[in-house]
This record gives structure tokens, sequence and C-alpha cells, in this order.
């Protein structure tokens, strides 16, 4: 069958344009036959991956970041005939910033390894997470979290992970916080909170916020968390930094929980994002969702 490739030529602030060429190379190199098309506006990603799927192309590559991924994903899940069948094969060629999933899996960076595992045809299903009909294959967030990403969107002059770290910095030095009410499977909370990030997999912006979660284990994961202080946020942030056992989760105030099902109620609206895009800068209600072993995903 032929690989239909979908690059973002914006991933890594045009990075994912300039190294086209390279990972062309790489694919013909391993032998995968493929078309190639690239995104020209926000979300076009999706629709280009659903004309992909629904026209036959396997497997389909998302050639960018994180969000090149996530978009690729909700893609596919447009093209499916029902929420119960299986999306891809589906591979990946990192051009990201950051490349979370990438790390997450165990996928290889290199662009010629990377080309060696989607040619090898090896998938395994991979759980995706939902939330007010936005599928995520990594993570999603409110509070603190995109509210850092709407910083690290504004920075032009610092590149790779550096970038999301100064932009955390300067999240944490306005102290914002929200009041929910949070319910989900075997639990529920009600009051303040500093963060609620939601997770299939570990690492999201090169921190570890929600390092319990694993995206093969059929459930989402979550953490919410409250600083009254900059200085109380300030302090946990080298802890974000750390995997299991060092990780922040252990500090006081911050809940770490396991699920397939979670609503919250913001008092006051909140910025959200999936797999890092924001999909809304003032949201007060989300619910999320667990698909168990839905997406094919190609690895070593």
């Amino acid at each position: 069958m032929t690989a239909k490739v979908i690059l973002n030529p914006y991933a890594n602030r045009w990075n994912a344009q300039k190294r086209w060429p390279e990972a062309e190379a790489a694919l013909k190199a391993a032998g995968v036959d493929f078309e190639m098309v690239v995104s020209e506006r926000p979300r076009h990603v999706i629709d280009l991956a659903a004309e992909a799927a629904s026209r036959g192309f396997s497997p389909i590559i998302a050639a960018g970041g994180d969000g090149t991924i996530g978009e690729t994903v909700n893609g596919l899940a447009k093209a499916a005939k029902s929420e119960k069948s299986l999306l891809g094969p589906f591979g990946i060629l990192p051009l990201g910033s950051v490349d979370d999933l990438v790390n997450n899996l165990g996928l290889p960076k290199d662009l010629q390894a990377a080309a060696q595992v989607i040619a090898g045809g090896k998938t395994r299903c991979m759980d995706v997470g939902q939330v007010n009909g936005f599928y995520f294959a990594n993570n999603s967030a409110m509070g603190l979290e995109p509210y850092v990403t709407l910083k690290e969107q504004r920075i032009g002059w610092i590149k790779g992970v550096f970038r999301y770290l100064v932009a955390a910095l300067l999240g944490i030095m306005d102290g914002p916080s929200w009041c929910v009410k949070m319910e989900w499977d075997d639990g529920q909370y009600e009051g303040p909170v500093s963060l609620v990030t939601v997770g299939n997999a570990p690492r999201t912006g090169g921190f570890y916020m929600i390092p319990h979660a694993d995206p093969f284990d059929k459930k989402l994961s979550f953490v919410h968390a409250y600083r009254k202080s900059r200085l109380q946020l300030l302090a946990m942030l080298p802890k974000t930094m750390k995997p299991e056992p060092n990780s922040y989760i252990h500090e006081p105030e911050v809940y770490a929980y396991h699920m397939t099902w979670l609503k919250i109620h913001i008092k006051t609206p909140t910025p959200a994002h999936t797999d890092g895009e924001i999909f809304s800068t003032g949201i007060q209600d989300l619910e999320y969702r667990i698909f168990p072993e839905r997406l094919q995903i190609l690895l070593p």
C-alpha cells in the first residue's frame, strides 16, 4: 500500500519544512512507497488525514511535532465509521521542537531510524483520549499548563525545550488559579487548583506532568494541584522535570489518579489544550473519556 505523509511545515518554528528533504531521503532509503501533502493552515492536518484515510492510504504518517500528531489522530477519527473503529496504521516522522510522544513511546528521533520503524510495519494498539470531541494522543490540560502554552507561543527568540521552561517561569510568576468542581470514576473534588493535567503518557512540553500515565493501560491519568503563592509554585517546578520516583506528584496538595472519565466545571474561564494545541482560550466545562487500544501505532 502507499503511505500518505502529512507534513506540517510550521512545526518547530518552520524547521520541519527545512528538514523535509532529510525526511524524504530517509523514507526513500527505507523503501517506503509514499505520497506527501503539506498542511497550509491551522487544523488543516485534520482534513488531510481524514481524506487520506478515506482514500485508503496506509499507513498515515505525521511529519511534525506533537500538535501534528494530535491533529492527524483527529483526522483518522473523523474518517472512521464508528467510535469503535481502529485508527491507522499510524507512523511518526519526528520534526517537532520537543517530540514528547516520540520520547514517551521510545521511538527514535533520528529520521533514518524513524523511517525504518515505518518500513517495518509493526503496530501496537495504543489508547487515545478525548475531551469535548477533540482526540489527543499524548495529553490535555486546563489551567496553568495551557496558560504557559499561550506564553510560549509569544516567545520567538528561544528554541526547543528551553523556550517551554522560560514560558513556565513567566506563567508561574503570574500566579493564576481557578476554582473547579470535578467528578471521575470513583472520586470527586471541589476547590481551588493551579493546574489540572490529563495524560495518556508521562511527558509533555519536556515536563513530566503525569509521570504515572501509560498509553497502553486502557486508562487516562490526571493530576490536580494547588499552590497558594508564586514561590510555592516556583519551588515545585524543578520536580515537574523529573520522572518517578522524584516527581512533584508526591508534594503536598498534589493529587494523582487513574480514570476512564472525568468531568470538570470551572467557575471562571480557563484556556485548554490537547497535545499542545490550544482549542479554547476560555472554557468552563470539560468532559474527558478514554478509547482503549484504538490507535494502531507503528513501533520498533
